[in-house]
């Protein structure tokens, strides 16, 4: 499905699910990763009819992030929100799919994502919605004993390079729900103003 179709006859900007098949050209020749993340849910941002960014959820790769956020009894309740793709960028578009989506989640849960420091990323919409900033990955090389590649790398580089990811977290359900969550967080809530320090 193309976002140069008129998917939905309302004017204005709305939030709506779609499905996962419908985020792939945006995800795919938009999006600096250029593939397909693991997708449970996703959602369009439609202006004026035409479909212009996706924004999509999916279970964390990494088990010991869903354990080590708010520790074993919410390690089924934690989600990633792994791609956020506008084809136009204008402002405020980026805050008003990312709001809309979390309203739309079914459910009760903690939901983290990453602004990578490698495409400049500080994770400014990550602010304007009001997530919690958790701190700072390293960034670090990994080597793959079977001598595979990581996507992006030169075939005979046995390394994958991580980068520096600044971790934000948010609290998605019931109010009663989200306070139980909050008070078992495990990662320090951090001022935004740590970001522009570097630390």
């Amino acid at each position: 499905m193309s976002s140069n179709e008129a998917l939905n006859p309302t004017t204005g900007y709305s939030v709506v699910p779609v499905p996962k098949s419908w985020c792939k050209d945006l995800i795919l020749n938009v999006h600096y990763a250029k593939r397909m993340p693991p997708i449970s849910f996703s959602y369009g941002l439609f202006r004026d009819g035409f479909m212009v960014g996706v924004c999509t959820f999916g279970s964390p790769a990494n088990n010991h992030l869903c354990r080590g956020i708010c520790g074993e009894t919410f390690k089924d309740s934690v989600i990633e929100l792994n791609r956020l793709v506008l084809s136009d960028n204008l402002p405020n578009e980026a805050s008003r799919l990312v709001g809309g989506s979390l309203k739309l989640l079914p459910g009760c849960w903690v939901v983290v994502s990453y602004a990578d420091t490698s495409q400049g990323h500080e994770g400014t919409i990550y602010k304007a919605t009001n997530w919690i900033f958790t701190g700072t990955t390293k960034e670090r090389s990994e080597f793959d004993p079977q001598g595979r590649h990581a996507r992006h790398y030169k075939s005979t580089d046995p390394h994958r390079i991580r980068s520096a990811k600044h971790r934000y977290v948010k609290f998605v359900g019931d109010k009663r729900w989200k306070r139980k969550a909050i008070r078992n967080l495990k990662y320090p809530v951090l001022p935004y103003a740590t970001l522009q320090r570097g630390e």
